[in-house]
């Protein structure tokens, strides 16, 4: 008796295919031989047949495929004798435009089998496979002369979805992407939006200086109040988010600061006070996005790809400062400062709707996420279940923690400075106007963009070809701190304006490969408290804001830019030897 039937994933649709022949014609006879022939008319260089057999307890998987008149297999177990079980497999009949015919023969121990045949058609395009059909049958004893014939009901076997050399569903290349660089790129986005909303008062800042006569010791304290709020959700941000999942935390910070971003017009009508608390919300919302975002890529991306998704996430905040500062001046001239606000502020809905409906804390939360994508995150990376507890006196009691609290201070001192007050000292140091002012604080910014892709793929290479994380994590850091140290020097030598802007650019671009350094270290050394570990670096790193934007305008009123730049060179100096004296990239918190 032949069953000719096909069968489909469950909840897939079936898409029409003008080329289907009758797919299968399987046949079981009752008899110590078990005889199966497969009639197919698919291209022989686009199908993989699956068969599996279960013997005494045993899975014995067959895999042949044809491909340019070559016929590969493989067994999993291995026999003790691979050739002696292949040797009964047989081509009948090989037409590569016609139905080709095959044979297997498997000789049982105890005559009791499952059979599963299955194939997958290749429709072009890497990884762009579907499972085509598939019949099995239940365990069933042929020792019986009277049973002839079995018949196989459809259906899908767990094992072959489940199996390792499962292959993706026939799919439209935006659906084949991978999820976990979906979860990346929504978590660029969001950091893209984070800097816009937040460079955007260092450009308005000028106008709304003007309007309301603002010193510089008052523009100084409207710049560190944003810092206020900053510094208060670092580490709740980080409890938050290994505890609850960085999925809500960062949805939520996301809508808190694009609303304050919308009110900071209307408080500065209101009074300084008011903008004070505003731009301080401001901060509190945008704290609580680096722990989140590092307690889910923890849980995303593998380590090898760590690097890179860490330093292509980063990049959203520098490219946001490029498109906040370029976009600013014309808003200005255009629409009036607020239009700065109003405009920038209103994007974050837009971004808050495609993550509540893309995005998942964690892998094991996705109902879509393909099974093979399932299993090379899973092999790669920790617990994905959130913790339950936080071992404070144990995060605090190791040396590579302090490490990265130190260096995070240090850096961060002389990156905010640039952050918020660039392009007061274009204004006021080189003579260039608002919008030009805008322009060439782009610089940087892209170049730093550019300099954290440029630093991933080389941690990450470095990496795949052997050398120590711990290595690799302190050449990146140490470029991070001595390239800016050195660039900031020179700009007290420079005459003209270009290499004064060429030497913030080169300052900014070797910076970013901390990207790979101290902010990738998190996931290296407590992969499973990340999010606590960078609220609690970042805490420091915040201060450092919060002091530096600070001081930087009181070292103004009553000093030079010299100073300034003086103060970050020998804190960047100071990380640098702490950084290579204690850190590590081995895990030191389970």
């Amino acid at each position: 008796m032949v069953d000719q039937r096909r069968s489909e994933i469950p909840g897939k649709k079936r898409e029409k295919d003008r080329t289907q022949p009758n797919l299968f014609s399987v046949k079981c006879h009752a008899s110590g031989r078990v005889p199966v022939t497969i009639n197919i008319s698919l291209s022989l260089s686009k199908t993989i047949f699956f068969c599996y057999c279960l013997q005494s307890g045993e899975q014995l998987k067959i895999r042949f495929a044809m491909s340019a008149g070559a016929l590969l297999y493989s067994f999993s177990p291995t026999p003790p004798n691979p050739s002696d079980c292949f040797k009964n497999f047989s081509f009948l009949e090989r037409r590569p435009k016609f139905p080709s015919r095959f044979h297997l023969t498997i000789l049982p121990e105890d005559r009791c089998f499952v059979f599963q045949i299955s194939a997958r058609r290749h429709s072009g395009g890497r990884g762009n496979w579907r499972l085509w059909t598939d019949v099995k049958s239940k365990p069933y004893d042929v020792s019986n002369k009277d049973a002839n014939s079995v018949k196989f009901k459809s259906s899908i076997d767990k094992r072959v979805l489940d199996d390792e050399e499962e292959l993706s569903d026939e799919l439209p290349w935006w659906k084949q992407f991978p999820k976990r660089w979906l979860i990346v790129t929504l978590c660029f986005s969001a950091f893209l939006l984070c800097n816009m909303d937040r460079v955007n008062m260092s450009i308005a800042i000028l106008p709304m200086s003007a309007e309301y006569n603002w010193n510089p010791q008052t523009v100084g304290l409207i710049q560190s109040s944003f810092f206020w709020g900053y510094l208060l959700t670092q580490i709740a941000g980080g409890i938050w988010a290994d505890t609850v999942g960085g999925k809500l935390v960062l949805g939520f910070g996301v809508i808190w600061w694009s609303v304050a971003t919308v009110l900071t017009p209307v408080a500065a009508k209101i009074g300084l006070p008011f903008l004070l608390v505003v731009r301080a919300f401001m901060g509190i919302g945008e704290g609580v996005a680096m722990p989140a975002m590092n307690n889910i890529l923890s849980k995303w991306v593998p380590v090898a790809e760590r690097s890179r998704s860490l330093a292509l996430v980063y990049s959203g905040m520098y490219l946001g400062s490029v498109t906040g500062l370029a976009f600013s001046p014309f808003l200005i001239h255009q629409y009036g400062w607020p239009s700065v606000f109003f405009s920038f502020g209103s994007l974050g809905a837009v971004w808050f709707a495609v993550w509540l409906n893309k995005a998942h804390s964690s892998p094991l939360e996705d109902p879509q996420l393909r099974p093979q994508e399932k299993k090379l995150i899973f092999a790669n990376s920790v617990s994905k279940e959130p913790v339950k507890s936080i071992p404070w006196g144990l995060i605090l009691s190791k040396a590579p923690v302090w490490a990265l609290i130190v260096s995070h201070f240090c850096h961060n001192w002389g990156t905010f400075i640039l952050l918020t007050w660039m392009p007061t000292y274009y204004h006021q140091v080189l003579k260039f106007n608002l919008t030009e002012s805008g322009l060439l604080c782009v610089l940087p910014w892209l170049t730093m963009a550019i300099s954290a892709n440029l630093g991933g793929w080389i941690a990450d290479t470095l990496v795949s070809r052997g050398h120590s994380v711990t290595t690799v994590r302190k050449i990146m850091q140490s470029i991070g701190f001595l390239g800016p140290a050195f660039f900031l020097t020179q700009l007290s030598h420079v005459d003209s304006p270009a290499m004064a802007v060429l030497c913030m650019a080169c300052s900014q671009g070797t910076d970013a490969f901390s990207q790979s350094g101290l902010y990738s270290n998190h996931q290296d050394i407590a992969p499973r408290y990340s999010g606590v570990l960078l609220g609690l670096s970042n805490t420091a790193g915040v201060l450092a804001g919060v002091f530096g934007t600070a001081a930087t305008g009181y070292i103004l009123q009553h000093g030079s830019w010299d100073d300034v730049f003086k103060v970050s060179v020998g804190l960047y100096l100071v990380g640098t030897v702490v950084w290579n004296l204690f850190s590590t990239g081995e895990k030191i918190l389970d």
